[in-house]
This record gives structure tokens, C-alpha cells and sequence, in this order.
């Protein structure tokens, strides 16, 4: 299985890298995971509603080109569907079984993700009504796709 997280603007914070970086090597021995980050768009701190779609727009082309026809896309937004461990888990069992092999996450930035974006995604997921850094969702992810694996092969994992 290939799995993808397509999120935008670079990650600064060194102890989110680590942990990253600990679960991309974790989730080696069952997946090959890539985090695939595009350019967030520079913006001013005041926007008016079209200059946030213009944002959105341009930061959703950069996600489309990351994302083969192929994919099987899971948007994270937060209207999306909450589901548990055991859930997720589930669906990335039934999507491999059924042949889907290319996954795809996609985080989108501060602003959220363009209604081209969201109209790609096979699925759309939220972990919370609360809102988290997109960059710290990185790490939540990884963490979850890996407890989701674990779930799957039977194998121990804190609860």
C-alpha cells in the first residue's frame, strides 16, 4: 500500500519533526508513507471572502498535482466524518482489499482546503469539531495510520 500525506506550508517546529519522522520510520515495515508538502500562499492577515478563495485555489492546484487518478483521496475537513480508531483501521483494510493500493490525506492549510480539492476527495474525514494546526494534524495522522495498522494485524498497541 502507498500511502501519501499531501499537506501545504513547510514544517518549522523541530519537535513535530522528530515525532514525524518516528512515525514515518514505524510505519515503514507496513506501508510505504510519504508526507508531500506544497507551498502555502502568502497572504495578508486581513482577507476578504474572494482573496481566501484565491488563497484556497491556488494552495488546491499545488494539492491536485500531487494526486494521480488512480488515488483513493481522503480530504481532512471538519465537516467530514469522525470515526474511531478501529474505523479508520477498517476502512484502510476494506480500501486495500478492494484494491485500492494509493491513498492519499490531504491537510489543507491555515485557511482550509479549495471546493476543487474537496470535490477530488473520495472521503472526508475530521478527527475533531475543534480546530488543530494543519501542522500538528501531520503528526496525528501519521500516529492514527500507524495505530490503524497495528488494529489491523493484531498486533499490540496502547489503548
Amino acid at each position: 500500500m502507498n500511502i501519501s500525506l499531501i499537506t501545504v506550508g513547510k514544517l518549522k517546529e523541530k519537535y513535530l519533526k522528530q515525532g514525524i519522522d518516528e512515525y514515518l520510520k514505524r510505519l515503514s515495515g507496513y506501508a510505504k508513507v510519504e508526507v508531500l508538502e506544497v507551498a502555502d500562499e502568502k497572504a495578508p492577515e486581513q482577507l476578504s471572502d474572494l482573496e481566501m478563495e484565491q488563497v484556497k485555489g491556488k494552495e488546491g492546484e499545488r494539492i491536485l498535482s500531487k494526486i494521480s487518478p488512480d488515488t483513493y483521496v481522503i480530504a481532512l475537513a471538519i465537516d467530514g466524518k469522525q470515526k474511531s480508531s478501529e474505523e479508520l483501521a477498517d476502512s484502510i483494510d476494506k480500501l486495500a482489499t478492494y484494491g485500492k493500493s494509493k491513498i492519499a490525506f490531504v491537510i489543507g492549510g491555515s485557511l482550509g482546503l479549495s471546493d476543487e480539492v474537496l470535490k477530488r476527495a473520495d472521503e472526508k474525514l475530521s478527527f475533531s469539531k475543534m480546530t488543530f494546526p494543519h501542522q500538528l494534524m501531520k503528526l496525528i495522522l501519521l500516529e492514527q495510520i500507524y495505530r490503524a495498522f497495528r488494529i489491523n494485524r493484531g498486533e499490540p498497541y496502547h489503548k
